[in-house]
């Protein structure tokens, strides 16, 4: 706990002072472009892997980087979704996976999920990433089954993001475009999954 907390006095000290300003235009209101959807793994950092900042991304994080569609009541990620393009009107949602992905692991091994029923309800969100596997990448080496699936996850709630009814309206008014990202830890790098050839490719070309 002390960690965070002197991590909190250098931001105190050393990060806000000179940064005062863009806190204080960011009191009252914002108007992020980026809606990010992700991992609610710790190793993903997205202002650092994106070099952004406050006000810059509007982020929703689960387990799987779900987006659920056929929940009965309400959930956190849809309403998220439904407020960044309704009020917030962000001009690009992005759906990011990463590799080595721990609810993909666990709806492989569903053993793992017998002593957490709420995981294990959660996470029949990502069963559909079984019918969209990607070819297998020997750059992945042995973790080349696994990254195919999470990849088919990606696309399998990018579906799922683009049948939320604000998103649908805005991409059909031209408003909004969506994404879909797998980003692997150790390499740093990220594809994007391009629709028309049907695949993954690098996002820095």
């Amino acid at each position: 706990m002390q960690r965070v907390i002197e991590g909190h006095r250098r931001f105190h000290a050393e990060v806000f002072p000179a940064r005062k300003q863009q806190f204080h235009l960011l009191r009252d209101s914002q108007a992020p472009e980026f809606l990010f959807i992700t991992c609610a793994v710790s190793r993903i950092v997205p202002d650092m892997i994106l070099g952004t900042g406050p006000g810059d991304l509007f982020i929703s994080r689960n387990a799987g980087n779900v987006v659920p569609v056929n929940a009965p009541e309400g959930d956190g990620v849809t309403a998220t979704i439904e407020y960044a393009v309704e009020v917030l009107k962000v001009s690009h949602a992005i759906l990011c996976g990463h590799s080595d992905c721990g609810a993909l692991k666990a709806a492989v091994n569903t053993k793992a999920l017998e002593t957490l029923p709420k995981a294990k309800r959660w996470l029949k969100h990502v069963e559909a990433a079984f019918q969209h596997r990607q070819p297998l990448n020997p750059e992945d080496g042995d973790g080349a089954e696994l990254a195919s699936l999470i990849r088919g996850n990606v696309i399998a709630q990018l579906a799922n993001l683009k049948a939320q009814p604000a998103v649908a309206w805005a991409m059909q008014q031209g408003t909004l475009a969506v994404h879909g990202w797998y980003y692997d830890i150790l390499s740093g790098r990220i594809e994007r999954y391009d629709e028309k050839l049907r695949r993954f490719v690098p996002l820095l070309g």
